[in-house]
Formats: structure tokens, sequence, C-alpha cells
């Protein structure tokens, strides 16, 4: 896939301040605006489509392709650090962005972790980081003996593309409609195989690191998945034992630092239960500002944006402490119906708005479609029971699941 896009316009820089760009127009390049404007920091994105999430709310905004070479080189050319809202710039385009002098944070070397399963896999296992057993498999009967050594079911990945439940499948047994699928994968190469871990519930560890090497962390938080989509997110993870909850951001902390990221890095983990004990394995890895931590925009004192640019400009990061003792982020999905009751979401912003003004509403610009992300909304306080009903109550009604 290729475009064009032209030169980002000119505009002044009253004191200085530096312009940071973002590849790609998605919500998370959207949410780092407000942030930026707080710092006095410049934002720009090259966004794939003019009508982009991001491109909605910030300017200079040219199209361009994340693939095409000749429009990040015009887009990294106005800016003073490149940044991303997703992880599909190929790898050979930004060295070459870091060859003719931009700085891309994070750099291609860290990068390629979160876009590369097994490249992934590989690197978290030499250092020593605990992760579910894998293996990678050229073809079904690597898959095969693979999982006479670990047990079926098996879970079978694309090593690049795949989100949100997307290039994942599982594998019950050496029969199965998964061949068709797997077979078409396969034709792109060798895939990743990983043993099907009976988690007790799935974590995620979000920390920040600096090219000076300052690192921070948000609590551990508890995620809820639904279809391979986060539904909601609660922080902290409730009832989550001291001793393992340290552990686990020390081990994402360790994970920053081995392969040198900057910026935002969130963790997924599955809690285990093994020989009486809890214990994580990391899942998956994504260098940008992530799903499990929007719940700080609101309830923390550095919320994940803030807290992405301070890292990437190599600015003091800011403090990630909590500001309640429970915050609950819900996303809201589009419904699968032909004609959802609540298509116009202002309307519902504002019914949700009146009904507890403590809950926050973000949304993210989008068109309603079934089963899209089209916001989220938090709520934070002292019970965590009131605080659910409170996050998933908005949610439900921005979506049109209910209506009073």
């Amino acid at each position: 896939m290729t475009s064009t896009t032209t030169d980002p316009a000119p505009f002044p820089r009253p004191g200085g301040f530096p312009v940071v760009g973002v590849v790609g127009g998605g919500q998370l390049a959207r949410m780092m605006q407000p942030a930026a404007v707080a710092l006095g920091v410049r934002l720009q994105v090259l966004t794939e489509a003019p009508g982009s999430s991001a491109a909605q709310v910030i300017t200079p905004a040219p199209v361009g392709a994340a693939d095409d070479l000749d429009a990040l080189r015009a887009f990294a050319a106005g800016c003073d650090v490149v940044t991303f809202d997703h992880e599909h710039v190929p790898t050979p385009h930004l060295r070459e962005l870091q060859a003719a002098g931009a700085s891309v944070r994070p750099g291609p070397d860290a990068l390629v972790h979160a876009q590369d399963k097994t490249v992934m896999r590989e690197r978290l296992t030499a250092l020593g980081v605990p992760c579910p057993r894998w293996r990678r498999v050229a073809g079904e009967a690597e898959l095969t003996a693979f999982a006479e050594e670990v047990g079926w079911p098996v879970v079978l990945k694309t090593p690049r593309g795949g989100y949100d439940g997307k290039g994942v499948l599982v594998v019950d047994g050496p029969d199965g409609g998964w061949r068709a699928t797997a077979a078409g994968w396969w034709e792109r190469g060798e895939l990743l195989a990983e043993e099907h871990v009976p988690f007790t519930r799935e974590l995620a560890v979000l920390v920040a690191r600096s090219p000076s090497g300052q690192a921070a962390a948000w609590p551990v938080v508890q995620t809820v998945q639904a279809g391979g989509v986060c539904r909601e997110v609660v922080a902290p993870a409730p009832d989550l034992d001291a001793d393992l909850a340290a552990h686990a951001t020390a081990t994402a902390l360790r994970i920053a630092e081995g392969l040198g990221v900057t910026g935002v890095l969130a963790v997924e983990v599955f809690e285990v239960e093994r020989g009486g004990r809890s214990e994580v394995l990391v899942n998956e890895l994504a260098m940008r500002p992530h799903n499990s931590g929007h719940w700080s925009i609101d309830g923390a004192v550095t919320g994940q944006f803030e807290q992405h640019l301070r890292a990437v400009l190599d600015l003091p990061l800011g403090d990630p402490r909590p500001r309640a003792p429970w915050t609950v982020m819900v996303n809201v999905l589009g419904r699968p119906d032909p004609e959802p009751r609540h298509a116009d979401l202002f309307r519902s912003h504002l019914h949700v708005m009146a009904h507890d003004p403590g809950v926050k509403v973000h949304l993210y610009g989008k068109e309603y479609r079934p089963g899209r992300k089209l916001g989220h909304v938090t709520a934070y306080g002292d019970d965590l029971v009131a605080v659910l009903d409170r996050a998933r109550h908005a949610a439900a009604f921005i979506a049109g699941e209910i209506d009073e």
C-alpha cells in the first residue's frame, strides 16, 4: 500500500516548545492532544484518512500510509520526535528515518518486539521473563508435535498484524475446522504456537521509560475481555497479592529496560495458579498508550498520554499514583443492532452527564459500527461495587444496551 502526502504546513513555535509527530490517526493519537496542550507541546499526525479520529482534533494532519517511506520522510522532517498510534510501520522504514537523523521513539530495535510476536518471545525468553511455552511451527506436523508435548488445546498466532483477537486461533485438537484458516496463514510463513494457559484472570502492567533511563509504573490492573476485545479495566486489580503485584511491575520494568523501550509500554499478563501459588506469564506487549491504561486519564495524577509525551521528549516523568482507591474504565462498543437505538452518541452522552456528573465520557469521533470501539467511560471512588455499577451503566446507555 502506498500513498502521497504534502509537507505539513509550518507553524510558529513560541517559547521553543517541541513538535511531536504521531504516525497513525486513531483514537490513541487523538487522546494525546489534551495532554500535549497541557504540556505546551505541539502535535501533528500522519493520518490514514482526512476524517480520522485524530485528524478531527489535530492539525496539521497530512494524509499518508504508514508503509509509504516518502510520506514518512516528509512527515518526520517537521517533527522533533516521531512516535506512534500503532505498530504497523515497517521496521526498515524506521531505520531509514533514523539514518536520516529523525528521532524515532520507541526506536525500531525496540518496536520490533511489539510488531513480531515470535521476535518478542525469543527476546523475553532470553531475558528470563516467564512466558507460556511456545515454538515456531512451519506446518501442521510441527504444530501437532508441539501440542503432543504441551497438551491440547494450543494457541496458534500470526507473528505480525494481529490485534483485538485477530490473528489468534485456539486449536482444540488434531481434527477440526481450524485447518483452512491455518493453511492460509502458513502461506505467509512460520506461525507461533503457544500452550493454552488456564489462567485465573488477565492483568496488565503499564510502565513508562525515558531515553535517560527514568521509569515510572502505574498500579497493576485487571482487564476483562469479550470476543477478543477489552471490555473493562479495574485499577488496581482487586485482591491482587502485594508481592505478586510487585513482581509483575518489576518484570514490566525489566522488559522496558531490556528492550530499550522509550515511551509507554503495556505488558499484558496471565495470572495463573501453579503449585498452590499465583504467578504471572507475559502474554502480549504494546509500545504505545494502551486500552488498559485509559483509566489513568482521569484516575491518575499523570495519565498515560501525558506520560508518553514526557517520555518520548525525555522530560521528567510525572507521578503515576491513582487519585482514588478505585477507578473503572468500560469501553463503549457498537452493538450489532441493524438500527441502533443510540446511534446519536452526543445525545446519549448528555443523558449520562445529567445522570452521573462524576462519570467521565471519552468519545472517539467514530461512526457507529457493530463491535467498534466508539469510546470509553471512567468512574472512580471509594467503593468498588458502586464504581463498577456507575461505569457499566454509563457505557451500556451510550451503547444502547439500556434505555434508562
